[in-house]
């Protein structure tokens, strides 16, 4: 991976993030003078994110021997999973004893071969500093009974935390303002894009799997087709040349290569022209490439699982917790368990900033869910809760529970609400912890109100805590980062002596445009002026 050594981060709206000087339409045209429109501009970044999910469930699955499997493993890259400081605890097991997974699936703009630059553009770009220009998170249940996908738009303002490469220790300091999303992967690598989206989201991110240019086309053809659907016939070209070239005839076509990557860059053609449309689109193709894997019976040839086994390692680079075939096929396994009709795309709520874009409200409710654990179709709401087993041990009574109180009331716009800490360990003091402490030193920002504790024997403690502060039980959560019963103060305590829990809402967002993966009547409206 080419990595950059200057540490320094362009601000807003920088073109370094935009490769070419300037924001590309992402259609591999710069958009035209006198375009006051506020759409971020994307550029050429195709399958990568269809590539990384195919791979994770079929590679493995072409296995010939021990000298092969060795070989399979070779193909893969290795980098470190999370390249920050800061630790976000993993999620309680259910009562099964089970936890969910979160894989960040990256599509790298890497052009560091000449496959690379012929598919990715520019040759002034070839062998800099790669992009993280596709961003999705993929959760898997607890249970297993459903998935939710969050992509995140490559121009996404946001604060990069400190990373430190790996290889060679280069300290990349946190960003100095916001910046775009996709800069994260030139700031040590795969881990610090982990690192960035544990800081905004708070959700635990157990693996990432990363793919290039060049994997994405020839994992795309060894699929053998997906089917799409356009209610008219559409030539995605303008008279000033602008658009993918995507031509296709009404009605449904098995796409594949240069076609399906136009079809994922298609945003002139495409409904009101704009980057929504366009998620809209791959949406689609990423739900139909996942039923045409599971129904597809020429995946069971040998020479061609084989093959696809080959392209799949060879464009991967993975977290050591998925550095040999054997794990990623166990991951596929789990993947598998999923039906498309407990599958659900998402993008991630957004309003422009001039040509950038933010997370919206909205989009820490979608957050919030995934947390949660919490599926993004709706179905849990039908479900009955589960009843809460006691603790192990009863609490200790109030005047001997320790309590660790950390102010974690900083946001990406706000600073930390002064003296939260010490005004809500004096609080517990009022109330009979007499041993409550407030911890001044320790950093740390949580968007809700929670308490950590690190053993059963303590869990008593920790819910006593909870239920005389009026915080629900389902902030109650161990932690294998805290050594005694830790309350940190959240976003959501800011003021007052008398803690609010916010009124539950566990419906998706409208604004997350959700589409359900068993959705095969799916068809893009096409702009009539695109239509031939």
């Amino acid at each position: 991976m080419t990595r950059n050594a200057d540490p320094g981060t362009p601000g807003e709206g920088d073109p370094a993030a935009d490769r070419e000087g300037g924001p590309s339409d992402g259609d591999g045209a710069t958009a035209p003078a006198g375009d006051d429109s506020p759409r971020p501009r994307r550029r050429r970044r195709v399958l990568k994110w269809t590539a990384a999910v195919l791979a994770l469930l079929i590679t493995g699955s072409a296995g010939a021997g021990y000298l092969y499997y060795r070989h399979l493993n070779d193909n893969l890259r290795k980098d470190p999973l999370n390249l920050g400081d800061n630790k976000i605890a993993a999620p309680t097991p259910n009562a099964a004893g089970q936890t969910p997974l979160n894989i960040l699936l990256i599509g790298s703009d890497a052009r560091d071969t000449k496959e690379n630059q012929q598919l990715g553009g520019a040759r002034e770009t070839f062998g800099s500093t790669p992009l993280a220009d596709v961003q999705m998170l993929v959760h898997l249940s607890a249970d297993r009974s459903n998935m939710s996908v969050v992509s995140m738009p490559r121009d996404t303002l946001v604060q990069i935390p400190k990373c430190t490469d790996p290889e060679d220790g280069t300290v990349y300091p946190a960003s100095n303002g916001r910046v775009m999303t996709n800069q994260s992967l030139g700031h040590g690598g795969p881990g610090c894009a982990v690192a960035t989206w544990q800081e905004l989201t708070g959700i635990h991110i157990d693996h990432f799997v990363m793919v290039d240019f060049a994997g994405v086309v020839s994992m795309a053809d060894a699929v053998g087709g997906v089917p799409v659907c356009v209610d008219k016939n559409i030539h995605s070209r303008d008279s000033r040349g602008h658009g993918s070239g995507l031509k296709l005839e009404k009605g449904t076509t098995y796409i594949k290569g240069e076609q399906a990557l136009q079809w994922l860059r298609t945003r002139y053609g495409f409904e009101d022209g704009s980057d929504l449309a366009r998620a809209k689109a791959q949406h689609m193709y990423m739900n139909a490439m996942v039923r045409q894997l599971r129904e597809n019976a020429t995946l069971s040839s040998p020479n061609k699982l084989r093959r696809l086994a080959e392209k799949a390692t060879t464009a991967l680079t993975v977290d050591p917790g998925l550095d040999t075939v054997k794990k990623l096929y166990d991951l596929s396994n789990e993947l598998r368990k999923v039906e498309p009709k407990r599958i659900t795309m998402t993008t991630m709520p957004n309003r422009y900033v001039g040509s950038r874009v933010e997370p919206t409200e909205d989009a820490e409710q979608l957050f919030r869910l995934v947390r949660e654990d919490i599926a993004l179709d709706g179905r849990d709401a039908e479900e009955k809760p589960a009843v809460e087993d006691a603790p192990e041990e009863p609490a200790a009574p109030d005047d001997e529970i320790a309590v660790r109180v950390l102010n974690g009331t900083r946001t990406d716009t706000l600073a930390p609400a002064a003296g939260r800490a010490g005004t809500v360990a004096g609080l517990l003091k009022e109330k009979g912890f007499t041993d409550a402490t407030a911890d001044t030193v320790g950093v740390t920002r949580e968007k809700r109100t929670v308490v950590h504790y690190p053993s059963a024997d303590l869990e008593g403690d920790a819910r006593r805590v909870a239920e005389v502060l009026g915080i629900p039980s389902d902030a109650v959560k161990r932690s294998t980062e805290v050594s005694g019963v830790t309350l940190v103060v959240g976003a959501d305590w800011r003021e007052g002596d008398t803690y609010r829990a916010p009124e539950k809402d566990d419906t998706t967002p409208e604004s997350a445009q959700p589409l359900n993966g068993a959705d095969d009547s799916a068809c893009m409206e096409v702009n009539p002026a695109f239509s031939w």
